[in-house]
Order: C-alpha cells, then sequence, then structure tokens
C-alpha cells in the first residue's frame, strides 16, 4: 500500500478513536450531545479531519475501496461549507451508525498491508 495512503488511513483511525474518546467518561446521551457545543464542534473537527483523509485518498487512488468514501468526503464539506446547515440529528445518526462501520473498514485495510 502507498505510504501516503497508510498514513491518511491512520489519521482516520485516530480522528475515530478520538471521537470515542469523547464518550468515555460522558455518556452516549443525544440531549447532553445537543447541548455541549464544545463537545459538538470537537465531533465536527474529528468529521473533518476523517473527510479530508479520504479525500486525499481518492486524489490518490480513486478507486480506493472505502465505501461510502464519496459521501464521507461530502459530509467533510458540508461541515465546512454550509456549516449552518447542520443537523445535531444527523451527526448523531453517523457517530451511532456510520463510524462504528468505518472502523472496523479502516481496521481491515490497515491491516490487510
Amino acid at each position: 500500500m502507498d505510504e501516503s495512503i497508510q498514513k491518511w488511513l491512520f489519521d482516520v483511525k485516530d480522528a475515530i478513536s478520538e471521537i470515542e474518546g469523547y464518550f468515555v467518561n460522558y455518556p452516549m446521551d443525544f440531549n447532553k450531545y445537543k447541548n455541549n457545543t464544545l463537545l459538538k464542534r470537537a465531533v465536527e473537527r474529528d468529521l473533518e479531519i476523517i473527510g479530508e483523509a479520504v479525500n486525499r485518498i481518492l486524489k490518490k487512488q480513486s478507486d480506493f475501496p472505502i465505501k461510502n468514501a464519496k459521501r464521507i468526503v461530502g459530509l467533510r464539506n458540508q461541515i465546512i461549507h454550509t456549516y449552518d446547515s447542520i443537523s445535531d440529528e444527523n451527526i448523531w445518526a453517523i457517530l451511532l451508525k456510520h463510524i462504528p462501520l468505518l472502523k472496523s473498514e479502516i481496521d481491515r485495510l490497515i491491516n490487510k498491508e
């Protein structure tokens, strides 16, 4: 695997670990998330990092096998460029449904070498 792609995969892995870390001593409770601006901004920043890393991977290798890669990049663009349209409910659904799947996918890609 290309060294730069490997580095970006680890960036995704690290950002996911950071997101998980925010909830170690803080329950996964939507209402508490919704009312904690600092936590929301931290999560959004890590989602930006994930999206940027995936974007760089796709620029290097457009057929790189990450499911929903274009949607991940699209979320990054939405957070950065249309921040005022970000829905707490959508971000929460991503945290619950998509981040665990992405984590296992990234782990498989990293360990595939």
